[in-house]
């Protein structure tokens, strides 16, 4: 693998790019804050724009590292502001598999725009970090986040039941993968 850590790729509407301290108010307005964002993912809302700030304080911190892969999700119409997030979540270096995470502000969703970003970071994971296996994961109970990964080229794998927990507690989840051969083929 080639780890490559958090550079800047470009699609035809978005950028995605590293974190600033400065993107805290517009992740805590934009998505962090909001219920129905976190409804089902593994964080809760966060209660300030204090608390937005601490959690990007951690992610710069880590950008360092040649290993760690965490971008804000900006449209090139909007200007800088970031609309939501996308990241690995968790890498597996002998296997070289990364799991991915996103999520966006709801005033953005069912554009197409996480499927543009997924395609990208997946391209960039495949071509570019020479991952073997890219995979992500969600509640049975949100099958919108099941569609962005179908569009994004993954391939269904199958559900654990009982296997994850997130804001709703215990959940089953769905599981998508892309494999290098498949990518390539």
């Amino acid at each position: 693998m080639k780890h490559l850590g958090t550079k800047v790729l470009e699609t035809k509407r978005l950028i995605l790019r590293p974190f600033t301290i400065s993107d805290a108010p517009a992740m805590y307005k934009n998505w962090a804050s909001d219920d129905e964002v976190t409804k089902f993912l593994t964080w809760p809302s966060h209660a300030s724009v204090q608390v937005s700030e601490e959690v990007i304080a951690d992610w710069v911190s880590h950008y360092e590292e040649g290993n760690y892969y965490s971008w804000a999700i900006v449209c090139k119409e909007n200007g800088a502001e970031p609309i939501g997030s996308i990241a690995a979540v968790s890498q597996n270096e002998q296997i070289r598999t990364a799991e991915i995470g996103y999520c966006m502000g709801k005033s953005w969703w069912g554009k197409g725009i996480m499927a543009e970003a997924l395609v990208e970071v997946i391209r960039f994971f495949m071509e570019e970090v020479e991952f073997n296996r890219v995979s992500a994961r969600h509640d049975a109970n949100n099958p919108n986040s099941g569609k962005v990964m179908q569009k994004s080229g993954m391939h269904y794998v199958g559900i654990m039941r009982q296997a994850d927990m997130n804001n709703q507690g215990i959940c089953d989840a769905v599981y998508y993968e892309l494999l290098a051969e498949d990518y390539f083929s």
